[in-house]
């Protein structure tokens, strides 16, 4: 028998990963034979915890376009007209590739007449696989740059999967990795914590896994209910919850270092093992799916589309964004606290997949609209031949194949989708219709600290990257309005599309950590980034206190990096309780958190000039 069973959530940082690797361990301990697959590919941590022997790596690599033959190239210029993703361009006669925006799809080696489209291969991970006592164990790790490479990377790992128990830890969030990860397991487990944030985010995990079929149990992490939101929500959607793990700063502390709860602390083995249990008898029977109330949406007739190259960079505002690693380091927070600090900034928020900040800037929309970041396809089966052309060029797995009275029907998954147009390009009878995809909804709003330019993703969408660069766009565009010329970015949390998104052109980047082993591995992988598109940096260690010699690896790190290291925060349950209130913290506390995010912003300020 083999079962899938994924552990997600909302957010970065309700214990995901914690809760994965302690539920893996346990398995193992009562005799099961387990796999743990570490699908959160932009940021994977499951091994600092299970620390498996690695006995073999492979490259992950993909036939990628690599420019054009000049000696073949006709300059007809068909194959920048096809790309969807603005990967093409012609300067001076020559084709130009830009690696970076490229999706590989296939679709300018298709079109172009002189085969002239120079192909080669391209790594964009690499697949680690060993041995955790008798967990066999396997993980990818995206290779820098390549956000938008990460479903074909996950799926690398979700081929590893056989007979037994199989642990997915999925990466966090409603967009594209973890749709992929997420969409034919035999149980999806969602962890939360009872905090604005992790409700708000919940509820978008939430409508995700039943657009993919999948009816979720509960988790919740740090259990300490400050209001019952979180239990009235659970209740009103009729969403089962299987367990809650305490608000416990041991907890925090063995987690810190890289151990495990269920070795280091005995009076959890008891809580991990009933979990386990529960975890098991739901992914064996197949639950039904609470179908959530669909508003039937017409395309609008004017939405906004994005052309990167076409933002207008002589109206930009001097950036600084706050990014993570990992997701729950406390980034929004920050911001919000930086936010009420400033005495004229416009603020952005780009976390466009699970977006917080509004939670405590309480906005009033002034303005909004849709936001188009590509198409979507569908196949008209009274015209389809079955020829089978799509299925086979399509390079995202998008298209479904089904046998009906001997005859082979194709159709498109709409949550894998991501709008090449190649099905278009190679069917032969007209089957395949491209319209435009509504990706999401953009705002523009005001706050009592500023101007505020913000999104939501749509369920289980494609282009977040996309969005970002619009949210960015309208951010520059208050800044002219209002004459104001510093802004400040919430950016999103990982390595992958929507933070290269947030970065690129930033002036400043101040990177939000915790002094755990998966916050020291995660800035690693974040820092590696921002020197990558070279943008200068800073770390700030959030809860520096609960282990500070790792505070002090992280200094090094940064150092290390030509980061600068810009100071530390102390551990405060005040954090939650001014989100409770929809206030920032320095609103709500004069305390030494205070004090310490004040110095911050301070060097801040000097660093960004």
């Amino acid at each position: 028998m083999m079962l899938k069973i994924a552990i997600s959530s909302g957010k970065g940082g309700t214990g995901k990963t914690f809760i994965a690797t302690n539920i893996a361990s346990t398995l193992e301990r009562l005799g099961k034979k387990v796999r743990y697959l570490d699908c959160d590919v932009e940021e994977p941590n499951g091994h600092l915890f299970l620390k498996p022997t690695i006995d073999e790596e492979k490259e992950i690599t993909i036939l990628s376009p690599y420019g054009a033959d000049d000696s073949k190239c006709i300059k007809c210029g068909k194959c920048i007209e096809v790309c969807r993703y603005n990967a093409l361009a012609m300067i001076k006669d020559s084709i130009l590739f830009f690696k970076n925006m490229c999706h590989i799809c296939g679709a300018c080696k298709i079109v172009c007449p002189a085969d002239a489209i120079i192909e080669k291969d391209r790594k964009i991970g690499v697949l680690k696989q060993g041995q955790s006592g008798s967990i066999d164990f396997h993980y990818g790790l995206l290779e820098t740059g390549e956000g938008g490479m990460s479903p074909r990377v996950i799926r690398k790992v979700k081929e590893c999967a056989s007979e037994g128990i199989n642990i997915f830890d999925s990466s966090p969030g409603t967009a594209c990795p973890v749709c992929e990860t997420v969409k034919d397991v035999d149980l999806c487990v969602l962890v939360t914590d009872p905090t604005p944030f992790g409700v708000n985010d919940l509820r978008l995990a939430v409508d995700m896994c039943r657009e993919l079929n999948q009816e979720p149990v509960i988790v919740i992490n740090r259990a300490e209910y400050l209001d019952n939101n979180l239990k009235e929500y659970c209740l009103k959607e009729e969403l089962e919850i299987i367990g809650e793990i305490p608000d416990d700063r041991m907890i925090a502390e063995v987690y810190s270092i890289g151990d495990l709860v269920v070795e280091k602390l005995p009076q959890y083995k008891n809580v991990f093992e009933n979990l386990s249990m529960q975890i098991i008898q739901r992914a064996q029977k197949k639950k039904q799916v609470k179908r959530r109330k669909m508003v039937n949406i017409q395309i609008p007739e004017i939405y906004e589309k994005v052309n990167q190259n076409k933002i207008n960079s002589n109206k930009k505002a001097r950036e600084l964004v706050v990014i993570s690693g990992k997701g729950g380091t406390g980034k929004t927070s920050l911001v919000a606290s930086f936010s009420a600090l400033a005495k004229k900034i416009v603020i952005s928020d780009c976390d466009v997949d699970a977006a917080d900040l509004h939670l405590i800037l309480k906005p009033e929309i002034k303005e909004s609209g849709y936001f188009c970041g590509g198409v979507i396809a569908e196949i008209d089966p009274s015209k389809c031949s079955g020829c089978g052309e799509c299925y086979k060029t399509c390079q995202f797995n998008a298209i479904t194949k089904q046998t009906l009275n001997g005859k082979e029907l194709f159709s498109v998954n709409k949550t894998i989708c991501e709008g090449c147009g190649v099905c278009e390009l190679v069917c032969r009878y007209d089957a395949v219709k491209l319209q435009d995809a509504i990706n999401g909804e953009w705002f523009v709003s005001d706050t009592r600290f500023g101007p505020l330019s913000h999104a939501k993703l749509g369920i289980a969408e494609e282009n977040s990257g996309k969005l970002v660069t619009l949210v960015k766009s309208k951010k520059n565009q208050l800044a002219y309005e209002a004459n104001i010329g510093n802004s400040i970015i919430d950016g999103s949390p990982g390595t992958g599309c929507p933070v290269i998104a947030s970065i690129v052109g930033a002036d400043y980047a101040l990177i939000v950590t915790e002094p755990t082993v998966s916050g020291l591995h995660d800035l690693k992988r974040i820092l590696d980034v921002a020197n990558h598109f070279r943008i200068k940096s800073g770390v700030v260690v959030n809860k520096y206190d609960l282990n500070t010699d790792m505070t002090l690896n992280i200094k090094k790190t940064a150092i290390d990096n030509n980061s600068d290291f810009i100071g530390v925060i102390p551990y405060d349950k005040k954090v939650t309780e001014a989100q409770m209130q929809g206030l920032s913290v320095v609103e709500y506390t004069n305390g030494d958190i205070t004090k310490n995010i004040k110095n911050v912003w301070k060097k801040l300020t000097f660093e960004v000039k």
